[in-house]
């Protein structure tokens, strides 16, 4: 399982440790993804995703998973959230 948000596209960084001594040795800067059920009231399903606790933060800001996806980047989603956003905006346009 890849440490990569599906609705940010927030993923792993690189970056040093830096000792008192100014040694600086390689680390990695892990994203904080959390196993989260979210549920689409367009499709009235829920949907398990990973995602980091900024993208949760943001999906309850936005007013839920279906305005989230339909204001994010498709480049930024996963290929499973790409599918998700598709099936929204088709079933919203049915709807209007």
């Amino acid at each position: 399982m890849s440490r990569v948000c599906e609705l940010t596209g927030k993923g792993v960084q690189s970056g040093n440790n830096v000792s008192h001594a100014n040694n600086k040795t390689k680390r990695r800067f892990l994203p904080n993804l959390c196993d989260v059920t979210l549920i689409s009231d367009v499709l009235g399903q829920r949907y398990r995703l990973r995602v980091s606790a900024a993208a949760l933060r943001s999906v309850e800001h936005r007013g839920g998973l279906d305005a989230f996806l339909i204001k994010a980047h498709e480049n930024e989603l996963s290929m499973r959230a790409r599918l998700l956003r598709r099936q929204i905006v088709k079933k919203t346009a049915e709807a209007a």
